[in-house]
């Protein structure tokens, strides 16, 4: 799961894209772009960072209730009775703006408080002693993927996913 942002936090920015995949089935996906919420900031620097145009997304994002309504709704088909977990590359950033937009524009989470976090089973998986570590360069060294970082949260999402298979999956 990836997100992009307008801010550091919801309440300092907002949500402008989401992009999911299952892990073990990443052409199975959700991307949405969503109008910005107005009067919150739009941080130039992440613009620069994202490329999405705010005006593009005033005029053609969806409604953030739309969007979460559906993502919500997407994420009971594909876990098919099964629990929902959140898997992120600092997924404390996305589960923050994800959690909080499925509670204030759909009513409800379906993850709930499961999240994996792929910088931090890095961590613990090899060893790894500092935080500092645990950068997207310094996890691509030792579980290198073809898929590419571009900042488009559907494409960050099926990167995301093909990490946590290496991870997850990684005989080492």
């Amino acid at each position: 799961m990836d997100v992009e942002t307008s801010g550091p936090t919801p309440g300092t920015g907002s949500l402008l894209a989401i992009g999911a995949c299952l892990v073990e089935d990443p052409a199975t996906t959700f991307y949405r772009e969503l109008q910005p919420v107005p009067g919150l900031p739009w941080d130039e620097a992440a613009a620069r960072v994202h490329g999405l145009d705010r005006a593009h997304l005033e005029q053609d994002g969806a409604a953030p209730s739309v969007a979460m309504t559906d993502f919500a709704a997407w994420v009971d088909l594909v876990r098919d009775g099964g629990r929902a977990v959140f898997v992120g590359f600092n997924a404390p950033f996305d589960w923050m703006f994800v959690a909080d937009y499925l509670w204030r524009f759909a009513g409800r989470d379906p993850f709930g408080y499961s999240a994996l976090d792929l910088k931090a089973l890095f961590m613990g998986r090899d060893g790894v002693v500092r935080w500092d570590q645990t950068g997207k360069r310094e996890v691509a060294a030792r579980y290198p993927v073809s898929e590419v970082h571009t900042h488009n949260a559907l494409d960050d999402a099926r990167m995301q996913a093909a990490l946590a298979r290496r991870l997850l999956h990684d005989p080492r």
